[in-house]
């Protein structure tokens, strides 16, 4: 294959990757966005392997393991399980990043980096930035990864002089690339160990940044991880005078730092802050003895049948218990059963809701919720007051009235869903326990609040036996 036709298959998988981009900003789209981004791939494989001087057989053994061990996991995927599972693929392509540099270092001649007997400067520029971010984003999201996994607290994890440490290795790291650049045309051997040393201090660094960050900030993180693996991608494209790389990789790490933008917006809260340590923990510490003296509604099944047959609007707001107990497809069932009555049902979004951006919208399609019947928290809002019923399923943290009138909560400032000008606000969860931010929410007290509780499936599956037989 010629250098000019490869470059233009490139440049046509670039394209379908940026189509599959515009196609996946909106549900109506996703489709199309996402076959898109399949001939995309297609295309750009199929061209890597022409090219390759590995030989096809080689090549082909490792996207069939690959494939295999890709089709098993999706297979047993449950939809819960998909924070953790992107947090894990991130790592994969931050770790990629770091073999592909290494391999580039050790045998520059096959990636044709080489310039007399050393390393272009310039090569060794990029394959270190690539290598930094690479190593960083793989470590940092095993974090990711164990802490929605549960291996490890969701709770921020902070010692003395971590900001410091932080601040020196990253110090340490752009020192050494400094050192790279200057000894890497005359000297391999100390140009190895020299990128060994930065590899190793950027997974240090990826490990030292993620840990302090909190439970509640985990969709800030899985987006800030997904732009690191982009512009990792991206560094590695320019060592290896890869376009199809340097492009992707652009949109990865663009979009992703996009989406990062948006979900600190939406709490109130800059990437820098989130970065520098999360919130949670101590004020759930702090509330849970007051909060049991606290007096509470708690309803039945049959109660709370009784209120939405007799509702003309409700607002279902999803939230990690409703993945948890995999309730997608029974919430839909209830809100069929709710329109059949001739009450107005839509779905409320908050930007943040689960443990990464879209996982209520990804979980609601699966259900084939109506596309227009999911409303963002900006356009909804104002809604409230005027909605006779707030179905709320394990929504604690995106709900809690203290984000706007207790200047001490953590979360203050944070906007949220206005659920408590609703006339009652139904709230599903297993337990009285505070949120994943670790606050205690004042709206389980309030008095147009009744708990439901027990798992988010069971309690709606029974509303929707209690509707259909007729309530009281």
């Amino acid at each position: 294959m010629s250098p000019d036709l490869s470059s233009l298959l490139y440049l046509i998988a670039s394209v379908c990757f940026i189509m599959a981009l515009k196609g996946l900003s909106s549900p109506e789209s996703a489709r199309g966005g996402n076959l898109f981004g399949i001939v995309g791939m297609v295309i750009a494989v199929v061209t890597t392997l022409w090219l390759s001087h590995l030989g096809w057989p080689l090549v082909v053994t490792a996207m069939l393991v690959g494939g295999a061990i890709g089709t098993f996991i999706s297979v047993r995927l449950q939809m819960t399980s998909l924070p953790q599972l992107i947090a894990a693929f991130h790592s994969l392509v931050g770790l990629a990043a770091v073999l592909v540099a290494g391999a580039a270092l050790f045998k520059p001649e096959v990636f044709q980096i080489a310039e007399g007997s050393g390393i272009k400067v310039s090569s060794i520029v990029e394959m270190s930035v690539g290598t930094a971010i690479g190593a960083i984003t793989f470590t940092g999201s095993i974090i990711a990864f164990a802490k929605l996994q549960g291996i490890m607290k969701g709770d921020p994890i902070t010692f003395k002089g971590q900001h410091l440490l932080n601040l020196l290795l990253l110090l340490g790291i752009v020192a050494l690339v400094a050192w790279f650049a200057m000894v890497g045309s005359a000297d391999a051997i100390a140009a190895q160990k020299i990128f060994i040393l930065v590899a190793l201090a950027s997974f240090i660094l990826g490990f030292t940044l993620i840990i302090p960050i909190g439970g509640a900030d985990m969709p800030v993180v899985i987006s800030m991880l997904n732009s690191y693996s982009g512009w990792a991608a991206c560094g590695i494209g320019f060592t290896l005078n890869n376009p199809l790389l340097i492009i992707t990789g652009a949109l990865v790490g663009s979009s992703g730092a996009i989406l990062s933008y948006v979900m600190c917006k939406a709490m109130n809260r800059s990437l820098f802050n989130v970065i520098l340590g999360g919130f949670g923990g101590g004020a759930a510490a702090a509330s849970g003895p007051a909060a049991e003296k606290k007096p509470v509604k708690i309803g039945s099944a049959e109660d709370a049948a009784f209120i939405l047959k007799n509702a003309s609007s409700v607002v279902i707001v999803p939230g990690y218990g409703m993945a948890v107990a995999q309730a997608q497809h029974v919430v839909r069932e209830l809100a069929d059963t709710l329109k059949k009555e001739g009450v107005g049902v839509r779905y409320a979004i908050h930007p943040v809701a689960g443990r990464m951006p879209g996982h209520m919208n990804v979980l609601l399609a699966e259900a084939n919720v109506p596309y227009e019947d999911v409303v963002e928290l900006d356009e909804i809002n104002r809604d409230f007051a005027q909605t006779d019923v707030a179905y709320i399923i394990g929504a604690n943290d995106i709900t809690n009235p203290s984000a706007k009138d207790d200047p001490k909560s953590p979360i203050f400032g944070m906007p949220v869903l206005d659920v408590e000008k609703a006339k009652t606000v139904f709230f599903v969860k297993r337990s009285m326990a505070s949120g994943y931010a670790g606050i205690d929410n004042p709206l389980f007290y309030r008095d147009n609040t009744m708990m439901l509780l027990g798992d988010a499936k069971k309690v709606t599956e029974e509303l929707v036996k209690a509707m259909s037989g007729g309530g009281h």
